[in-house]
């Protein structure tokens, strides 16, 4: 059975372009182990592997560059062997050359795909076409995704505009009503003969006034 730890596209220097591991491992573990292989590999063959006390390098040169799949010291190397083929099938499918700049742009493509091949360090029984099928639906999704979270955002920032609004409006009409306040106070004369001598002594000037004014302030409220 294989178990997978991480695999990698990396240069002949060891430096990783791409990098994915299946099982839990800290990040200076994955350098350490990625730094050791350059000095371990054996040159000349087409793909091979090499171990050391803790764990196996299977790896096949592609032009530059190396896919390099590490993998724990009993599993099966046959396996290990027909994994390392199909995850260097993989990136050509994914990449027009084998180049460091190109390997760099597409490395969520190849991380995706990666991912459908191995699971929790297991290998998964797919091949490459299930596996370029199972990236464009996940493309797919993502993008289905996106474009839900454009339109609720969209729709939130409406929202927020149109509460703005809102309270612009209710500040307007505040305003409004402080104005008719004070209006009113400078008339407030008009209203002690209420307690003085009662409506009787109001004089129809005065009546007027008060409608007036109650008009005026229910048409700057509408406004």
């Amino acid at each position: 059975m294989l178990i997978l730890n991480l695999s990698a596209v990396c240069t002949k220097a060891g430096k990783a372009l791409v990098s994915r591991q299946f099982v839990e491992m800290t990040r200076t573990r994955v350098e350490g182990l990625l730094a050791a292989f350059p000095k371990l590999m054996n040159t000349g063959k087409q793909h091979t592997f090499v171990e050391t006390e803790s764990v196996r390098y299977v790896y096949q040169p592609l032009e530059k560059l190396y896919m390099v799949l590490v993998t724990t010291k009993n599993s099966n190397i046959l396996e290990d062997l027909e994994t390392l083929r199909l995850f260097s099938r993989v990136i050509p499918e994914y990449c027009r050359v084998l180049e460091e700049s190109e390997i760099s742009e597409h490395c969520f493509d190849l991380i995706f795909a990666f991912d459908e091949i191995v699971a929790l360090g297991y290998r998964e029984n797919v091949n490459l076409a299930q596996i370029r099928t199972f990236t464009e639906m996940d493309s797919h999704e993502e993008k289905v995704f996106r474009a839900v979270r454009e339109t609720q955002e969209r729709e939130a920032k409406a929202e927020m505009r149109r509460k703005a609004k809102e309270l612009q409006q209710i500040r307007h009409h505040m305003v409004k009503i402080y104005l008719f306040i004070n209006t009113m106070k400078t008339h407030k004369h008009h209203f002690l003969s209420l307690t003085e001598s009662g409506f009787k002594q109001w004089s129809s000037s005065h009546v007027n006034h008060i409608a007036s004014l109650t008009i005026k302030y229910f048409a700057m409220t509408q406004s």
